[in-house]
């Protein structure tokens, strides 16, 4: 049996994740997306941070701009690219705006900079924000119930993940996925293996069926085929797609929460309207 909180908004935690505009019209967007979000009270927002810290700078003020609006907020922060300078000075420049959540990746490494990375995996990234910081910021970390694409095997998954874990991460965030039964087993395996901290679920919506098709196939989330040959049937007609997408990924938290999940992670895609329908058809406000 899986021995984690449950579907309770008092234990439970929900937040959602954003992505760093880079124009001026996607700022005044995503400011008008996190005011609208931000009604429903979730836990915290998180911001991502492009491949080789190629989004460094828009990821530093779009967490600006949330913290100041009187959101708690996550950055992300990867090491490709970046040296431990770069990462200290982020830090400090975190901790000293009075930000105390960080999700820590290890993120992609640019090509072309052959060894002059200081970090290769997450939980070196980790315990380098320990040293530098201590217990100041509570670190998320990403895992993989449908396994990492680039993992040999499911158990070598499970070994970097507890080595990410015994580096010092509070809690885990999950890479997406539309088979609870993925999740239940892998929280399963983590806790055979000794893992211990929460494991919260990645909830991507569904809007648009071939932009889910081309990255779900490349970060390894399996979309099972009974959705595919639903979704490929509604072929360009987006208001059926978006409501199937709804009620599916609806039904899909619903059985995670009552399975004993500790709270829900959207990534929003920097949209409101579907990630609100399906929070309000969980009644998550109430809870």
């Amino acid at each position: 049996m899986i021995t984690t909180h449950t579907g309770n908004r008092d234990t439970s935690r929900f937040s959602f994740e954003f992505f760093p505009p880079k124009t001026e019209i996607g700022e005044q967007k995503l400011a008008e997306v996190h005011r609208e979000l931000a009604l429903l009270k979730p836990d915290f927002f998180s911001v991502t941070y492009g491949a080789g810290g190629s989004t460094r700078d828009g990821t530093r003020q779009a967490v600006m701009n949330i913290h100041q609006a009187g959101s708690a907020v996550a950055p992300h922060l990867s090491f490709g690219g970046s040296s431990e300078e770069d990462i200290r000075a982020l830090l400090n420049f975190y901790k000293d705006a009075g930000i105390s959540r960080l999700v820590a990746l290890r993120g992609d490494v640019p090509s072309g900079t052959g060894g002059a990375n200081s970090f290769y995996y997450a939980n070196e990234l980790i315990a380098f924000i320990r040293r530098e910081t201590g217990d100041h910021f509570h670190i998320e970390v990403a895992c993989y119930p449908e396994i990492h694409p680039k993992s040999e095997s499911y158990d070598s998954d499970l070994f970097y993940f507890k080595q990410k874990v015994d580096a010092g991460a509070n809690s885990a965030l999950t890479q997406y996925f539309y088979n609870p039964d993925a999740y239940f087993y892998y929280v399963e395996s983590c806790q055979a293996a000794g893992i211990d901290i929460p494991i919260v679920p990645g909830i991507m919506p569904i809007s648009n069926y071939t932009n889910l098709a081309r990255f779900s196939s490349s970060c390894g989330a399996e979309i099972p085929r009974w959705m595919r040959q639903r979704l490929q049937g509604y072929g360009d007609d987006a208001e059926s797609i978006r409501e199937f997408g709804i009620e599916t990924v609806s039904r899909l938290c619903e059985t995670l929460l009552q399975g004993g999940a500790p709270g829900l992670h959207f990534y929003t895609m920097n949209q409101a309207d579907t990630v609100r329908s399906i929070w309000q058809n969980l009644n998550l406000s109430e809870r």
